[in-house]
């Protein structure tokens, strides 16, 4: 069976005439209004906002005039419930009987059934009541006196209040990840330079046609996928496939879509165009990654299809068997049936999961965890694998200058002030890295007198009589640069995934200079505190295999996935689910969106892209590598509170159901008067909202092994 994109409802394809083709893929909804909702997202969230804000304000009003302050002005307090109330069952509540009649339609019970069937019994024997306290109609029900009050109208508008509230916390969450995809989209150039002939023509970028030639200038993106035909340089592919260093581009080379042009100018023959892009095809994954996750098995659903139709047997048999069989008077009768509705309708239900992912979230915040919503805390503590991104999860995501070999007995700070110089002027990200490292040191090179990149081998400058060469193998050798004598410390520097550049001054080698993305403050001390959880650890990544192995021996990962393309990186997450394994991927960029979007749970890291933040279910606000092990042990306990409340949801209701049903009438003459539904609906919520109170007193063990503290004090 399908699944409702919108509430997340098994929806039976050939039964339901709710469906809409989109994008070449076919969704299948529950209802019209979920329809409408994943059709117009913005109207329907405005109009979720007006209707939330409307039902739980007149629903606190009429909670203040029937059990602090009543009022008797011309009519009984009763009355003025009464008009209070009606406004907010039939105009907030509308959408529940539109969804109960699609669900008639579709032949299957919703959430919207047991909604509309509990609090319109809650309201019609309240209004009942009313009305025949009032005299204006025949006594139905008898006046019963418990000191409470005898109608419950609170009760039904405060259901509908809440679970519009739940329902509004969800569009939002949603409507925020379309917004990021919108985001990514945009990443794709607006316009692109098109060669005909010797003239260029600047285009829009979905005009851009297969061979078509693209020129691209240093700074900006490039607008398709395709293969370099003319120049060189060097390219940040990151956003694609989270390579840490840009990556040389020269003829024959392929490059991709949003990736930045970062030195010469390119002329690109278009291979892949407008949704055939690597871009587009991410956006395409995420969509439908985020479309087919499975969200949390809600209780109340599970329930509801069972559970309604149950109920209305029991409540219309109940009334049949006492009014035939049992000899009760017909007000009686109808007394027993509308008390099985009444009670059936657990009103905590609203608050059951918002009020603990509040708490849970408010308690999360403290520690720069956000939690987005229950179905991606639903498996935290079943998540048996953790799939890590490498490059800015557990590195830096920069080059960074980590090793100054000096030959000879040479000055190590002489050796960085030379290499300084001569990239003083080079966009190269490893030149930058040089620049960086010295100007750390407190040196402030001066421009070379004249500077020459070579491609694909590194520079030479000329500064005050001395030639300086600096660059890879390939340079030293075709300037007869002796390296025999450092080999050995260059494979070991090699072997440890690191970068190296030659330095030489007149024709004499002086120093190796390794640069390198490190890594991340706490990544050792995480990754070990997860494997003591008996959580297996993988590190899955774009950049190239020996970078990736070298990381990981330091992490004590042994399992690797490199070189890996975003379509490949869903394909790892699905498979390893294949395997029967609870998967959680922690990532930063726009690659791993679709990955965090596939995996059961997505952990984003705060100061990654907005479109990896919107994906993951749970984000990371510091750039905290700690708050990956946090937020699992978080989530394990507000699963475990959302459980229990979803539990004392039902309990007092299900419990009574028999009782209001009459079982108790043969032996001790006692029937229960729907007023005493009330209490059971008061003393669930009260037991749901202090159970998820408790949360508050929470504190993740490994918060004192980490020596972290809260962000806030709440």
């Amino acid at each position: 069976m399908a699944k409702d994109p919108v509430c997340g409802m098994h929806v039976d394809e050939n039964r339901t005439p709710f469906k809409v083709e989109k994008g070449g893929i076919t969704y299948y909804f529950c209802s019209q209004s979920c329809l409408d909702t994943f059709l117009k997202p913005e109207r329907e969230l405005s109009n979720l906002k007006r209707m939330t804000a409307f039902a739980l304000t007149v629903g606190s009003v009429i909670a203040f005039l029937e059990y602090v302050y009543p009022i008797n002005y011309v009519f009984p307090n009763y009355f003025w419930l009464f008009i209070l109330a009606t406004p907010v069952q039939f105009i907030a509540g509308w959408r529940f009987y539109l969804g109960t009649r699609d669900a008639i339609i579709a032949r299957q019970a919703n959430m919207d059934s047991l909604i509309a069937i509990g609090t319109t019994a809650a309201w019609l024997y309240s209004t009942i009541y009313t009305f025949q306290t009032l005299g204006w109609i025949p006594q139905l029900f008898p006046k019963v006196s418990t000191g409470v009050s005898e109608v419950y109208f609170t009760e039904s508008g405060l259901i509908i209040g809440f679970i519009l509230l739940g329902k509004t916390m969800e569009h939002i969450v949603k409507g925020k990840a379309s917004d990021a995809i919108r985001k990514l989209l945009e990443l794709q150039p607006k316009m692109a330079r098109v060669l005909e002939g010797d003239v260029e023509r600047e285009v829009p970028a979905e005009e851009v046609k297969v061979d078509d030639i693209v020129v691209v200038r240093p700074g900006e993106r490039i607008p398709v996928d395709g293969v370099v035909v003319e120049g060189y340089s060097w390219v940040d592919q990151s956003i694609v496939t989270g390579e840490s260093v840009p990556v040389e581009k020269k003829v024959g080379d392929e490059v991709m879509c949003a990736s930045i042009n970062r030195a010469g100018v390119l002329k690109i023959k278009a291979i892949k165009v407008g949704s055939d892009t690597s871009l587009a095809q991410i956006v395409k994954m995420v969509e439908e990654a985020i479309v087919s996750k499975a969200p949390i098995q809600r209780l109340a659903d599970f329930v509801s299809s069972y559970f309604v139709p149950v109920v209305i047997a029991i409540a219309i048999l109940s009334f049949l068997f006492w009014y035939t069989v049992g000899g009760l008077p017909f007000g009686l009768s109808l007394t027993i049936m509308i008390s099985v509705l009444v009670i059936a309708c657990p009103c905590a239900l609203g608050i059951a999961t918002p009020s603990a992912i509040m708490i849970g979230a408010s308690k999360g915040a403290q520690y720069g965890v956000l939690i987005k919503g229950g179905e991606y805390l639903e498996k935290a503590y079943k998540i048996n694998v953790i799939v890590f991104d490498k490059t800015g999860t557990l590195t830096e995501g920069k080059p960074t200058v980590t090793d100054i070999i000096a030959v000879e007995d040479e000055n190590e700070d002489r050796i960085l002030e030379f290499a300084a110089l001569a990239e003083r002027g080079s966009e190269h990200p490893l030149g930058l890295a040089i620049v960086e490292a010295a100007r750390g040191k407190g040196i402030n090179p001066p421009y070379p007198e004249s500077f020459e990149a070579v491609p694909g081998k590194g520079v030479i400058a000329l500064f005050d009589g001395n030639e300086i060469l600096l660059g890879n193998r390939r340079l030293m050798l075709d300037h007869n640069i002796l390296i025999e004598h450092v080999e050995d410390i260059l494979k070991r520097l090699e072997d440890e995934g690191k970068t190296l550049v030659m330095l030489a001054v007149n024709k004499k080698l002086l120093g190796v200079i390794a640069i390198a993305d490190t890594l991340k403050e706490y990544s050792d001390e995480v990754i070990s505190a997860i494997k003591r959880m008996g959580i297996e650890v993988i590190m899955l990544t774009g950049d190239n295999r020996r970078t990736a192995e070298a990381i990981a021996k330091k992490l004590g990962i042994t399992r690797v996935y490199a070189e890996v393309l975003p379509a490949d990186k869903v394909t790892v997450i699905n498979d390893l689910k294949s395997e029967g394994k609870i998967v959680a991927m922690v990532g930063d960029g726009i690659n791993d969106a679709p990955a965090l979007a596939a995996a059961d749970i997505g952990i984003a890291i705060g100061s990654g892209t907005d479109v990896a933040k919107e994906t993951g279910g749970i984000v990371l606000v510091k750039d905290d590598l700690r708050d990956v092990v946090v937020s699992i042990e978080l989530s394990k306990a507000t699963v475990r509170k959302i459980k229990q409340n979803l539990f004392w949801a039902f309990f007092y209701n299900i419990v009574l159901i028999p009782i209001a049903a009459g079982l108790l009438y043969p032996f001790f003459k006692i029937l229960l008067n729907p007023i005493f539904a009330a209490i059971a609906m008061a003393s669930s919520s009260v037991t749901v909202v202090s159970n998820s109170l408790l949360l508050n007193r929470y504190r993740p063990p490994l918060v004192e092994k980490f020596m972290m503290k809260p962000l806030l004090m709440m």
